[in-house]
């Protein structure tokens, strides 16, 4: 299988429906994969490299979706319990865990925003998956973009567009304004995973051809929305998840195996061997310190 790497700028929307990942925040009647969450210190002085990840969320059913927040002094993530997917927050340092939303509906993709408040996929009473804006306490405000639908996973490209993972068949890449609700397709076939990139205004995602190779692309704002890909996954891997240190190295889960990739250089390093943890999901901390990692629990069917 082959993974690009591609950068996406400009207008991001969004829509619902499932991903074909198994995971909830497509279809919030999907089976749940069982998840943990594990956190791993990050080391960038002389070098990148892993130190052994340790449980941080760790419980029977699912608990994913991570995001630190902007200090970096605290995760977001979302627990299912009862059938009912709510935010969760915890404090790196204590370890106290704190639920933040209690609605009705089901939220997922947390994304913590420049001004405090938080970005989700909220999963709605009538079946709808919207972008809505949240406060920081968990405070359902209004809908970001009120006509998309069916969005299962989002990331910021600026602080008025935003790329938007569209659940279908195929799933698609949508570029929208929150300010003028204009949204453009920029991509289709993609996976779930869709990454800002540091220090530019430009998303990174995972395009799927037809023979279930990958690979990496990316949108900016600035190229009028035109995929550019950007590097091909490692050999013989199925990797769609991946996620960017501060000083633009990319890393890449690929089952029990963590890879690197620094543009402008051939290829991927193997940054460290994981077994027997199955790291569906990542995660890096503002400053580059910390990596968050979604683990699918031991004997759990299914993608997460």
């Amino acid at each position: 299988m082959v993974v690009v790497v591609a950068t996406v700028t400009g207008l991001l929307s969004g829509c619902s429906g499932t991903s074909g990942s198994g995971e909830p925040g497509q279809a919030d009647s999907l089976a749940a994969p069982a998840t943990d969450i594990y956190l791993a210190p990050l080391q960038t002085d002389g070098g990148l490299a892993v130190g052994e990840p340790a449980p941080l969320v760790d419980r029977p059913g699912y608990d994913n979706q991570p995001a630190f927040s902007a200090t970096g002094t605290s995760l977001l993530f979302v627990s299912r319990r009862d059938g009912q997917a709510d935010l969760h927050r915890i404090t790196l340092g204590t370890f106290d865990v704190t639920r933040i939303t209690g609605t009705p509906e089901s939220e997922y993709s947390p994304t913590p925003r420049p001004d405090e408040r938080i970005s989700v996929v909220r999963v709605e009473e009538d079946g709808r998956q919207r972008l809505w804006q949240y406060s920081a306490f968990g405070r359902p405000i209004a809908p970001m973009l009120p006509e998309a639908d069916s969005i299962g996973y989002h990331a910021w490209i600026d602080r008025t567009r935003v790329a938007l993972y569209r659940v279908g068949d195929p799933a698609q890449l949508v570029v929208a304004d929150v300010t003028t609700d204009v949204d453009t397709v920029v991509a289709d076939s993609i996976g779930r995973s869709l990454q800002p990139i540091p220090g530019r205004a430009a998303v990174s995602f995972v395009r799927v051809a037809a023979d279930a190779s990958t690979s990496v692309h990316l949108v900016a704002r600035s190229d009028s929305l035109t995929p550019r890909p950007l590097v091909d996954a490692p050999a013989g891997t199925r990797a769609v998840d991946h996620a960017w240190t501060p000083d633009g190295t990319l890393l890449l889960a690929g089952g029990q195996t963590l890879y690197a990739w620094r543009p402008g250089r051939a290829g991927w390093r193997q940054l460290r061997d994981l077994a027997p943890l199955e790291v569906t999901r990542l995660a890096v901390s503002p400053d580059g310190t910390q990596l968050a990692l979604v683990v699918r629990e031991r004997g759990a069917g299914g993608r997460s």
